[in-house]
């Protein structure tokens, strides 16, 4: 089963434009963070842009987030990066001629969006703030020699 990181890689860019805000925020700098190319960076940043949660300049290496984190959720960030896509997906090939094969889609569509809904409304009561925050107390703890560098975000 193929799956998607992107998502996961986002919320990465845009915490660490936040957490990093001021500095060098190429997308080369990023993207050894995230360990992927800087164009893949570029590419994901540029959603986020048309999404209107980040803001960037052309030729400067400084985003920086449209809002505060506190009003950014998952599901924002999901949306910007995966449009429209469901998280589940039916196999559309099953036999109509089998008991189980003419009906398990139907059931399943039932199912998953019903799962959509729930997974969506959960998206949505999850910032990027505690994110951000839930990475401080974990790097300090981790490294505390890094305390200061996070310590606006505790």
């Amino acid at each position: 089963m193929k799956y998607s990181i992107r998502f996961s890689d986002a919320i990465h860019i845009m915490a660490y434009i936040e957490i990093f805000q001021g500095t060098n925020l190429s997308s080369e700098m990023i993207g050894k963070s995230v360990e992927t190319n800087p164009a893949n960076v570029r590419k994901l940043m540029g959603l986020l842009r048309n999404a209107g949660l980040i803001k960037t300049q052309a030729g400067k290496a400084a985003p920086s987030l449209a809002k505060p984190a506190d009003q950014i959720s998952f599901f924002d960030i999901y949306r910007a990066i995966e449009g429209d896509n469901q998280l589940l997906h039916v196999d559309e090939t099953t036999n109509p001629n089998c008991v189980i094969g003419a009906n398990i889609q139907d059931v399943l569509n039932e199912k998953y969006s019903f799962l959509q809904k729930q997974v969506e409304n959960e998206m949505k009561q999850i910032t990027l703030a505690e994110v951000i925050g839930d990475i401080s107390q974990l790097e300090t703890k981790r490294r505390p020699e890094n305390k200061e560098l996070v310590a606006r975000f505790l």
